[in-house]
């Protein structure tokens, strides 16, 4: 029946049931949601042959003749009713405009993940631009939604094949380009959790650098580093200071066969490590439901929708360029204009042109970027930009500055920017990335308070004509089926305009942080969140204070250092956001307020001067002096990733006398830089050197005990006897080798004749099946085995029995062998994969051990081997000591004895095998 022209809805869902009736006689049981941009082979899984037979039949169906490039060209329905119709004369022209597949305006809100975000972006519209890449000189490069998804699924391939398991972490510190955004994506399509960090900024911070980034590596336990060739000095460091570390790789050399693994809505999506402006940064824990709810509020707040450009320099290894810009991207499905962050530090103006060439209407930044913007672009570079498109201008991630604000505002009125756009907003990484936004277009909102009763009874009441005033701007309200509340130390919430703690709870609310009970038990208040912020509410408005770890109490008063900071940042000679105030201790025990400042001035009078001038900037802003002034060289004061001061790992430094009154010369720099990476050379070489010392005196062992008790089982003639001698000499060599296994539930064995099968991951798990279990199981090998020299004569010596795998007669008899041994009482041991690979993963069972079982109405005994890969992985020779685990899992018996009782009894078992492996399941039955 063919569809009326013009009738669009008629002619898809003619093709949609047609295509659907085809899927149910190849797949019953498994027939996948179908519409009409479902990819062939990704979603629908036909493969050529099958393309063939769906284009004949929906030409049948359809009454549509399908020109020959449809058969090599079109990977949907839609595609494939547009060739069609493209060649047909009598098509009407309303009906392919229909078809055109014009830019997409949904989203997917049924999306239980990134993952399936992307695929969904990928079936759609797969050649539309997703990312601009801008390169340090100009250059642009395109990325579509199916590029990332192509890129991605062959990252995710190579790091499966480098033994990535479900739920391992792996690090990635890249520039942002193409290879970020493919191999976060292909982390995720490989089952593991991206860890974003940051590579070194500066050659004089690499030493810290190192130490903060082994803490982060160590807590998130990443055995694989995804860098560049360039950063190879500095990685090697890692692995020598993060003992986990084991494998540092770059992008080119993660390729492998594409992989698409599929995550659950609770699953880790990512491990956002904390800036650590107050502390050692802690890793906040992100599931896929999180992020997307978080994606979903913020997109409702903004009003975002496909005809959107974001245009950002933001890193992406920082919460509000990963998700904010680039998730939202993904989700929303408007184009990403992505530069990078070194790009905009060196040239302020790039941001601005890149928003004017591209017609951007969002863009975010901290606050320090727009005040870099108001000073540094010339009137020159303003007069050929056109800001008249960017509607939402937002600022977060480190306290907004009024002033900063109307200085950019009017700075860039000329070139069509509205204050309106001005949009503060807060948030934070246990809340994902967002939690209070204003409505779009109000502009900024600014609270003049009394800054004398701000400091001593922490009111926020509006300022008198002529008395001292702090201007705090208001950071929106929280976002839909968001709360925040604000509380004193007892935990009683306050009333509007009373300065407190600010707790919050919601969908985007973290689940806490990785491996770190004690800072969760600080985290977590009675089901709230405490944001370690001090704020306060009024008509509803956020109005942030400051960091509970930055305030400083002084006589009675309490004050926060960030004004102090900015403006003694305005002094000439002082280093523009290189002011850090903060207190500590001195010898009477009262507290000293300190204030470090950096300077380029080398001359002793100028530094005296600048000193001077400092301390008069700190009584006006205090009505008292500072303790101690210090004036350190450029970038001596510690930042976050995302520009932050760290107060404390600097207050830290001056403590503890390592703050350097000069810096060093760059080739003094250069020289201590390659004495370190060489000294952590020899410490990955000794490490690599006794771990090959260990695997070579296993593989010694295993060479004379395999050969002695080989030849003494052939000799014998005896299977019991060869299998008892087997079963020693192999807890002989676990033992050697420092192997010991844990065994769980061994009692569940049967005594009766038996099917044990077992998950298959490496050459060891004959040896540990043989030394594990009692020495009364026999093998059922793959025919191919019994005519190697070595192996054949041993395996027939512990009476194994061989099945073909490939003719299918000849399997068939086989099959009929170990039917007759098991009604003789054998228990017999099985792998059902057949064979494994270096990836990790479950592969797809072969029917023989099921329907062995079902046909002698024996038990099935599904046992699970967990370690084994990593102590011995396919490609190596030398084993390695780690945790082996082997239990059994269940013990089932078939219902019947035909091949549907047997192929029931296989997806029971791979069910039971699926709960207790610690790999994915690659291949369902």
């Amino acid at each position: 029946m063919a569809a009326a022209p013009g009738d669009a809805a008629r002619l898809a869902a003619l093709a949609i049931e047609t295509t659907a009736r085809m899927l149910g006689e190849i797949r019953p049981d498994r027939v996948p949601t179908i519409d009409l941009d479902s990819h062939f082979g990704r979603d629908l899984e036909l493969d050529s042959l099958a393309r063939v037979e769906l284009i004949g039949r929906l030409g049948e169906a359809l009454a549509l003749d399908f020109p020959e490039r449809a058969y090599g060209e079109a990977d949907s329905l839609r595609e494939l009713l547009r060739c069609a119709l493209e060649v047909s004369a009598e098509a009407d022209p309303r009906l392919l405009a229909s078809l055109s597949g014009a830019r997409s305006q949904q989203t997917p809100d049924a999306a239980r993940s990134l993952i399936e975000v992307l695929e969904w972006r990928a079936a759609r519209e797969s050649g539309r631009t997703h990312v601009v890449l801008v390169s340090e000189k100009g250059a642009e490069q395109t990325l579509s939604f199916g590029e990332l998804l192509e890129d991605a699924a062959l990252r995710a391939g190579g790091l499966r094949e480098a033994g990535l398991k479900p739920g391992e972490t792996v690090a990635l510190m890249l520039p942002t380009g193409r290879d970020y955004l493919a191999c976060f994506f292909g982390v995720l399509l490989a089952g593991g959790v991206p860890v974003p960090i940051y590579p070194p900024a500066r050659l004089a911070q690499v030493d810290e650098h190192v130490r903060r980034h082994a803490k982060i590596l160590a807590n998130a336990g990443a055995r694989v580093l995804v860098t560049t060739p360039e950063a190879g000095a500095v990685a090697l460091r890692l692995r020598a200071a993060a003992p986990c570390l084991e494998r540092v790789v770059s992008a080119d050399e993660l390729a492998g066969k594409p992989c698409f693994w599929t995550a659950a809505s609770d699953d880790l999506a990512l491990l956002q490590y904390t800036s650590g402006s107050t502390a050692d940064p802690k890793g906040v824990m992100l599931t896929h439901a999180k992020l997307l709810a978080n994606l979903r509020a913020m997109g409702a707040v903004c009003r975002v929708s496909a005809e959107d450009c974001f245009v950002s320099w933001l890193p992406l290894y920082h919460d509000m360029g990963l998700i904010g810009a680039w998730f939202g991207a993904l989700y929303f499905g408007f184009p990403l204009v992505l530069m990078s962050p070194l790009s905009f530090l060196a040239h302020p103006v790039r941001w601005p042109a890149a928003i004017s060439r591209h017609r951007g209407t969002i863009s975010a930044a901290p606050n320090f970027a727009y005040a870099l913007c108001a000073r540094k672009v010339s009137d020159a570079e303003r007069a050929g930009l056109d800001l008249s498109s960017w509607r939402l201008a937002l600022n977060g991630a480190e306290p907004v500055s009024s002033a900063v604000l109307e200085a950019f505002a009017a700075r860039f009125a000329p070139a069509g920017f509205r204050r309106e756009a001005l949009t503060p907003v807060y948030g934070l990484a246990e809340d994902s990335v967002g939690l209070a936004f204003p409505a779009p277009g109000r502009g900024p909102k600014v609270d003049r308070i009394d800054a004398g009763r701000f400091n001593r009874e922490g009111l926020a009441i509006a300022a008198s004509a002529g008395l001292p005033a702090l201007e705090i701007v208001a950071c929106g309200s929280p976002l839909p089926e968001h709360e925040i509340r604000i509380v004193d130390e007892l935990g009683d919430e306050l009333p509007d305009r009373r300065v407190g703690r600010l707790e919050f709870r919601g969908p985007s609310a973290c689940s806490g942080y990785f491996r770190n009970p004690e800072a969760n038990a600080r985290l977590f208040h009675n089901g709230w969140l405490d944001s370690g912020d001090m704020a306060y509410l009024a008509e509803g408005e956020l109005y942030l204070a400051g960091r509970v770890k930055d305030m400083i109490i002084r006589a009675g008063r309490n004050f926060y250092p960030y004004d102090l900071e900015q403006a003694v940042g305005e002094i000439p000679g002082v280093r523009r956001g290189a002011v850090v105030a903060f207190a500590c201790p001195g010898k009477d025990g009262a507290e000293r307020l300190v204030l470090l400042a950096e300077t380029a001035f080398d001359a002793a009078p100028a530094r005296e001067q600048l000193r001077r001038a400092i301390a008069q900037r700190v009584v006006d802003a205090l009505g008292e002096a500072a303790d101690e002034i210090v004036l350190v060289p450029p970038h001596a004061i510690l930042k976050t990733s995302s520009g932050k001061l760290r107060r404390a790992a600097t207050r830290d430094l001056f403590l503890a006398g390592a703050l350097q009154s000069r810096a060093l010369p760059p080739w003094l720099q250069r020289t201590l830089f390659a004495i370190r990476a060489g000294a952590a050379s020899v410490t990955v070489a000794a490490r690599r050197i006794t771990r090959r010392g260990r695997g070579l005196w296993a593989l010694g062992a295993f060479g004379v005990l395999f050969y002695s008790t080989g030849l003494l089982v052939v000799l014998l003639r005896s299977p019991e006897k060869g299998r008892r001698l087997a079963h020693r000499a192999c807890r002989l060599w676990l033992s050697l080798a420092g192997l010991r296994p844990e065994v769980q539930a061994l009692e569940r064995l049967p005594d009766s004749a038996q099917v044990l099968i077992c998950n298959h991951a490496s050459y060891l798990d004959g040896l540990l099946l043989s030394a594990l279990l009692p020495p009364d199981y026999a093998f059922v090998a793959k025919a191919e085995l019994a005519t190697q020299r070595l192996a054949g004569p041993l395996l027939r010596g512990l009476g194994a029995l061989f099945v073909e795998r490939f003719a299918a007669r000849q399997g068939a008899a086989d099959i009929d062998s170990v039917v007759a041994a098991l009604r003789a009482g054998a228990r017999l041991v099985v792998f059902p994969e057949g064979t494994f690979t270096r990836a990790a993963g479950l592969r797809r069972f072969h029917s023989g051990a099921f329907l062995a079982a079902a046909g002698a109405d024996v038990p099935l005994v599904v046992c699970t081997l967990n370690g084994s890969r990593e102590a011995m992985r396919d490609g190596s020779w030398l084993p390695r000591p780690g945790e082996i685990r082997f239990g059994v899992a269940a013990v089932l018996k078939a219902d019947g004895s035909d091949w549907s009782a047997a192929a029931r009894l296989a997806r029971e078992a791979r069910a039971a095998m699926r709960g207790r492996v610690e790999e994915a399941d690659l291949e369902a039955w």
